[in-house]
């Protein structure tokens, strides 16, 4: 192997170790800001694994493999749940030239997220951005509609004090108490429930020059 060539590969990789050290640092958040920042109230947990649209999820999520991969493990969550065949990280990456390293760095665009989600599958895929608070509630409002796979983009500074951009589906909505069912496919998080405006305003940030929002599979 040519020297050049040699010094090459190993100052790729190197950018690649580093990227995902700083994506992981960045997306470190305490177990107790997580306990602290959602709710876990086991009755109300209960009642929102039972909606139309979570009840399809059979309580199991497939946990995203590392840090960048939120993206890949929602949209192989949210197939699973509509019955289609790519029910995995690599299943659903699969041909797609995208994550070819392992890693996703720094993560999916929720319109990247949409591009991979929509070369995998004949349902139409959305993405939903600029909305208004109103439209937002509109939304969840169908949330619970079993013909409609919701994935949020959100900022998880906003909800727990640290952390970055993530995605995961929803898995519906409890509209006398106003709260959204968020299923996070990071293993360290697990389902929680959140007030609707407060999801709302995680959702209401910037992914470097674009609003993040919803991506919508029907």
């Amino acid at each position: 192997m040519k020297r050049g060539l040699f010094f090459g590969i190993i100052g790729a990789a190197g950018l690649v170790a580093g990227a995902l050290f700083i994506f992981v640092g960045q997306t470190k958040v305490s177990p107790e800001a997580i306990q602290s920042s959602v709710i876990r109230s086991p009755d109300l947990v209960d009642r929102a694994w039972k909606l139309p649209v979570a009840a399809t999820f059979g309580m199991d999520l497939t946990w995203q493999t590392n840090a960048s991969r939120c993206g890949p493990a929602s949209i192989a969550n949210a197939f699973r749940s509509v019955g289609e065949e790519e029910t995995t990280e690599a299943e659903v990456l699969d041909g797609t030239g995208m994550c070819w390293t392992g890693l996703c760095i720094i993560g999916l665009t929720l319109d990247e997220l949409a591009e991979l989600a929509q070369m995998k599958t004949e349902r139409k895929v959305s993405v939903l951005r600029d909305l208004t608070a109103e439209q937002f509630h509109e939304h969840m409002k169908r949330a619970n509609d079993p013909g409609r796979r919701y994935v949020i983009n959100f900022a998880r500074m906003t909800i727990f004090g640290s952390g970055s951009g993530h995605h995961s589906p929803i898995g519906g909505y409890l509209e006398a108490e106003d709260m959204v069912f968020v299923l996070d496919v990071n293993e360290n998080y697990r389902p929680w429930l959140i007030e609707r405006e407060r999801l709302f305003l995680a959702m209401d940030t910037l992914d470097g020059d674009k609003k993040r929002g919803l991506l919508l599979i029907e």
